[in-house]
């Protein structure tokens, strides 16, 4: 026996022995009898109505004390909510952003230079703070020209000057169209031209962009920057009839034109069916689509996740210590959402960059701290993307160590799951083999929301077991508020999303075409349909579009998602499978499987060619049939003419050939990097209607070409089998 297995049986010995002494004095402190009662499966939702063709179910009442308070103040709107968060909460801390002390550039090893940051503490605002510049900033708008119910785009990344912005807005009830900011220039153009909007805000570091979209969006007169810290913004080169304004000169006009609410022209107050949000996501043509959302769909979708989760209850009980990590895209309605709920329940927003996130972080100077090592935040919501990279840079870490440390940590790894699964503790444990990795994140994650794309069951146990907090996944999309179920905060589920929130009900209705229905045993399947107040209005001029993907039934406003779902015993949801021709990448990405096929197949080299994405990865991949004489010519170049056809479709340095043109051909065609295919499997079968690969009309058959090849699917992405 190796020298590390004799130390590693010693250490599980005396690990044994350790838990047989102070057993009863850990049950006693931990009492872990309670939290197995929670893990023996329980009926977590209720049928409401089931037929051969349809299930409906929702999940049972559930009320909190926060819920009761906000229900007897009248709160309707996301105007109503901050005015009755600012009531509760008044100067207690509530946004805090980390000062910049200086930019500099770093000579990194490999000789390269970069700007880093400075970076010194968090300043924060209070609740008064929030609400009195959002007012002002309001009221500075409407001194510069815009009235209620005009529309106002934000292009900009996630910090504190954002959610003023919203919350100004909010409160003087300018619809806010959100553009994020990987949108390409195209989209930006669209969106803007669609809405007609006059008035935008960016921020010092987008603002250049501008200079060419203006050029193609007309309407465009007035536009709100939010400044850098300690650079200045260069605001030269822009047409002469469009104004470029700092946001806190707007903020001060506002200040300035501030009068008592009664009598004060300048106040207005939305009502709940009132647009707050046309939120703009990929649409299956590749032109963004606006999402409608009013004061209605955000407000209920808060408190329902708030109903849900019961944040300020047990067993999470936020206190005044709680911290939330702000630094996913609040252009997205997830990241909006759960800002919003932190606002109402008292929680502290800590805003940070993916660049300066951590110690190692790409925008943080050496020697500095990144920010979640200073903020130490309690909660945050994350997309499977940061997850998964967290998860391979552990155990690429562990891989390098010694072979006893690797031993080691899986044993321990294993211990802990084991004991987690049985509803117990380790602090022992968590303390010598776990707290370095905590720290990755400040050491008190308490809480982690995840969602944007589904979460492997590796990654899920391991955040868990790790990390040592509570990973809550949930489902929905941006028609629906981003959140239409979610898990328990006691389930210990994986490669699940939960029931659905409070108020919320779903359907799975039969999808023939693709062989589920709801009468499937053991699990009934079928396309996701959702209902309740989270449903939004429609999509921004698309009435067609509208009609085809909401309706109203029984007083209740639906929406057609397009996902295929798998119901469990329990209640709990799993998602299967995705009915429409779109698929959403791991950081959100939407790509039209349609469109990108459209542009690749006027590639030389392509005879056919069918696109395949997974929602747990970043990119796409393609299988190739290839045009035999444009390949022929390429083995040619590559001094490959020995090979038969069969050979060279399975050639290594011929199949990177081809991807290095279809990569090409798609920058060429303007494609978003997420949209090029990052992988290419060549297949030398004709894919004829005979081959049952393709319909009468030569359409591809997605199911059965993924069946054929998902061997070689599997490769691309870098799985075994």
């Amino acid at each position: 026996m190796a020298t590390a297995d004799i130390v590693l049986a010693i250490i599980s010995a005396i690990v044994f022995v350790w838990d047989f002494l102070t057993w009863p004095i850990y049950q006693a402190i931990y009492q872990p009898w309670e939290k197995r009662k929670a893990l023996k499966n329980p009926k977590r939702a209720r049928t409401v109505r089931s037929t051969d063709d349809e299930l409906v179910f929702e999940t049972p009442e559930k009320t909190s004390e926060l819920y009761f308070e906000i229900v007897k103040s009248q709160v309707e709107t996301m105007a109503d909510a901050l005015k009755w968060s600012v009531a509760k909460h008044g100067n207690k801390p509530i946004m805090g952003t980390r000062e910049i002390i200086a930019e500099l550039d770093e000579v990194q090893p490999n000789g390269r230079m970069f700007k880093k940051y400075d970076l010194g503490d968090y300043r924060w605002i209070t609740y008064e703070d929030l609400e009195s510049t959002a007012d002002y900033f309001g009221r500075g708008l409407r001194s510069l020209g815009l009235n209620p119910r005009e529309k106002i785009c934000i292009f900009a990344d996630t910090r504190s000057e954002w959610m003023i912005a919203a919350q100004g807005c909010f409160k003087q009830c300018f619809p806010l169209c959100t553009l994020y900011t990987n949108l390409g220039e195209e989209a930006v153009v669209h969106g803007l031209n669609q809405t007609q909007a006059t008035h935008v805000i960016t921020s010092h570091e987008l603002l250049p962009k501008f200079k060419n979209i203006l050029t193609q969006a007309p309407t465009v007169t007035t536009i709100v920057y939010f400044e850098h810290q300690i650079n200045s913004t260069n605001t030269t080169g822009f047409p002469d009839n469009v104004s470029i304004i700092p946001f806190f000169d707007v903020v001060r006009t506002g200040q300035k034109l501030s009068k008592d609410v009664s009598t004060d022209p300048l106040a207005h107050t939305p009502n709940k069916n009132d647009t707050a949000i046309i939120m703009y996501t990929s649409g299956s043509t590749g032109v963004p689509k606006g999402v409608v959302l009013t004061h209605k769909n955000l407000f209920s979708t808060m408190i329902s996740i708030s109903r849900t989760m019961d944040i300020c209850g047990p067993p999470f009980s936020a206190g005044p210590s709680d911290t939330y990590l702000a630094f996913l895209p609040v252009a997205h309605v997830l990241e909006l959402l759960c800002e919003s709920i932190m606002l109402t329940t008292g929680i502290k927003i800590g805003y940070s960059t993916p660049h300066t996130l951590t110690d190692t972080g790409t925008m943080v100077k050496r020697g500095c701290k990144g920010d979640a090592t200073i903020l130490r935040p309690t909660v945050m919501a994350a997309v499977p993307l940061m997850l998964d990279r967290i998860y391979k840079a552990i155990n690429e870490k562990v891989k390098k160590g010694s072979p006893f440390a690797q031993k080691l940590f899986t044993w321990a790894y294993d211990y802990r799951l084991e004991a987690m699964r049985n509803g117990e503790e380790t602090p022992i444990m968590n303390t010598l083999i776990f707290r370095k990795i905590r720290m990755l994140l400040g050491g008190k994650m308490r809480l982690m929301l995840a969602g944007g794309a589904p979460l492997s069951k590796e990654v899920h146990d391991f955040m868990r077991v790790c990390m040592g907090n509570t990973l809550l996944q949930g489902y929905g999309l941006t028609e629906v508020c981003a959140c239409a179920t979610l898990m328990a905060m006691d389930d210990l589920g994986t490669e699940l999303v939960g029931t659905p929130n409070q108020g919320v009900q779903l359907k799975l209705i039969n999808w023939e075409e693709g062989n589920y229905r709801v009468t499937d045993k053991p699990n009934p399947r079928g396309e996701i349909i959702i209902g309740g107040n989270c449903v939004a209005d429609g999509y921004f001029l698309l009435e067609e579009k509208t009609k085809e993907d909401f309706y109203m039934e029984d007083g209740r406003r639906w929406f057609k998602s397009g996902d295929i779902g798998s119901l469990a015993p329990n209640g709990n949801l799993k998602i299967i499978d995705r009915r429409k021709d779109l698929v959403k990448l791991q950081f959100g990405e939407y790509v039209s499987l349609g469109k990108v096929e459209a542009a690749l197949k006027t590639c030389p080299i392509v005879e056919n060619v069918c696109i395949y994405g997974e929602s747990s990865k970043s990119y796409c991949v393609a299988l190739l049939v290839p045009d035999q004489n444009q390949l022929k010519a390429l083995a040619e170049k590559l001094d490959k003419t020995t090979l038969d056809f069969e050979t060279q479709c399975s050639d290594k340095d011929l199949t990177y050939a081809v991807l290095r043109e279809l990569q090409q051909h798609g920058k060429k065609y303007k494609l978003e990097k997420f949209e090029i295919p990052g992988g290419v499997t060549m297949v030398k079968e004709i894919w004829d209607p005979e081959s049952g690969l393709v319909t009468a009309a030569f359409k591809l058959k997605r199911r059965p070409l993924q069946d054929k090849y998902q061997d070689d699917i599997n490769r691309m992405y870098g799985q075994n089998g």
